[in-house]
């Protein structure tokens, strides 16, 4: 019961810094600058090797893997938020 109410804290802190989506389709940059949107609920994962606030996933837009972090849809471009809303990467949990 804690660890799932810590999940649920640590998603709550980061909506609330900007991070939508967090604790569900959230959009990330891969470390080449490419945007797209992946599940991510902090603290769990299962296609990617978490690093902290940063995964190691595979980057579906450059078709490479890297390292991945979640971006605040606040500071994208509508074009940005639109490309990253159409490029999803696999749908595991």
């Amino acid at each position: 019961m804690a660890v799932a109410a810590s999940l649920f804290a640590m998603t709550l802190v980061a909506r609330k810094r900007g991070y939508e989506g967090m604790g569900g389709n959230t959009v990330v940059r891969c470390r080449s600058g490419h945007l797209f949107t992946t599940i991510w609920v902090p603290g769990i994962s299962f296609k990617a090797l978490r690093l902290g606030w940063w995964r190691f996933q595979y980057c579906p837009v450059g078709k490479h893997w890297t390292i991945v972090v979640p971006v605040k849809v606040a500071t994208l471009s509508d074009e940005e938020r639109e490309a990253a809303k159409e490029t999803r990467d696999i749908r595991l949990p």
